[in-house]
């Protein structure tokens, strides 16, 4: 269903999208830690690509990167927009990637459409992909309630979740918390955004 409604929408989303995420200095700087962790250890997958804006945000920034994501529309547009870049189609919950054989990875909003019980699956997969010493860096909207919260997001339903809660499943999984960052909603935005920036011991 993401998917289907992702590639309904992907060329709309292309443009909403574009250069929007640059216009946060802190999501910038989560962006530009993320690849001082990382920068020279191999590869790093940007999971949840989209139209691959911020993949090739991250090969400016010196990542060997590439980019997968659920919908056929937005892996053609990325295609189309970082020709030098490798995307594919794949899903999460069951990458094509050898175990412990990346860097590291981001899932920068890419797991909001994921219903609750389903995250310690991709969480898996990250442990899973990720080589001794890899990071993850993680995006969502945030809940500060306490609670997993769904709401009508303009693709399909999406859920806010409270950072800890993250943490903990990452926790279970075999990932370490280094830090995190909460920002307040910028103009026209209707919630608090998060950051998890993960380790693999």
């Amino acid at each position: 269903m993401t998917a289907a409604a992702y590639d309904a929408l992907a060329v709309r989303y292309a443009e909403f999208s574009l250069g929007i995420w640059d216009s946060s200095a802190l999501d910038r700087a989560a962006w530009a830690a993320f690849a001082d962790c990382v920068r020279g250890a191999g590869p790093v997958a940007d999971l949840g690509c989209g139209p691959g804006h911020v993949t090739a945000h991250l090969r400016d920034l010196g990542l060997d990167v590439f980019g997968v994501d659920l919908t056929p529309a937005m892996v053609e547009l990325a295609r189309a927009h970082a020709p030098d870049l490798r995307f594919e189609v794949g899903s999460m919950a069951a990458l094509d990637i050898p175990d412990a054989s990346l860097a590291g990875i981001l899932s920068w909003y890419s797991v909001i459409h994921t219903p609750p019980a389903e995250i310690p699956s991709y969480f898996a997969e990250f442990t899973r992909t990720l080589a001794p010493g890899g990071h993850v860096l993680l995006g969502c909207f945030e809940s500060e309630g306490g609670a997993v919260t769904p709401f009508d997001h303009a693709v399909t339903t999406a859920y806010r979740w409270p950072l800890g809660e993250l943490a903990a499943l990452a926790r279970a999984a075999g990932l370490t918390e280094v830090g995190r960052i909460h920002r307040e909603p910028g103009e026209q935005e209707r919630f608090g955004h998060g950051a998890l920036l993960l380790r693999k011991p």
